[in-house]
């Protein structure tokens, strides 16, 4: 089973998914952060000691077919946090060294819906319930930038495909959680 868990920057998302898994004996925690400066290095370790001690965390964005399979263990929940961010590490592993104002955002788009769309079948073919959280970007003005504008195209098309593979899904807005598939 499937369900993706949306909502804004600090809307309540990482809670609410993981109350949806709290049941679970145990829980692969999938964390798809990279760290790069200190900021980042103090929001990864606080949400390290903030998980529950019996729950595995694996971090990583690439490859993710090799932890979601159909082995996985059904009396344990996955939750993956989360896909904005891992979209972000797609579009930079994929856009290289050059300036993002000279990438073929539609080529990359077209990478990043493959690695998605192996996430999916990997979801699907996988006997634990899997819990993805999003960003919701679009509900804000349109960006000035070039990177921004085509991130936030992007990560909503993504998000659009999650939900319709998605068995349910969560709107979450100041913590509270409203399901709305």
């Amino acid at each position: 089973m499937l369900t993706l868990v949306t909502g804004g920057a600090r809307s309540g998302k990482s809670r609410h998914a993981e109350s949806l898994v709290a049941d679970a004996k145990t829980v692969l925690y999938i964390a798809t952060s990279q760290i790069f400066d200190d900021e980042m290095a103090a929001r990864v370790a606080h949400h390290r000691t903030g998980r529950p001690q019996h729950w595995r965390t694996e971090e990583r964005w690439q490859q993710l077919s090799t932890l979601i399979t159909p082995d996985n263990n059904p009396e344990e929940a996955v939750l993956l946090e989360c896909v904005t961010t891992l979209i972000t590490n797609l579009l930079f592993a994929y856009g290289g060294d050059r300036d993002p104002d000279s990438w073929d955002f539609a080529a990359l788009e077209v990478r990043i819906e493959q690695d998605i769309e192996q996430l999916i079948a990997a979801c699907a073919a996988c006997p634990s319930p899997v819990v993805l959280v999003t960003n919701e970007v679009g509900m804000g003005i349109v960006p000035e930038n070039r990177l921004a504008r085509h991130f936030r195209d992007i990560a909503g098309r993504v998000n659009q495909r999650l939900a319709q593979a998605a068995d349910h899904v969560w709107l979450v807005v100041s913590g509270i959680g409203v399901k709305i598939k």
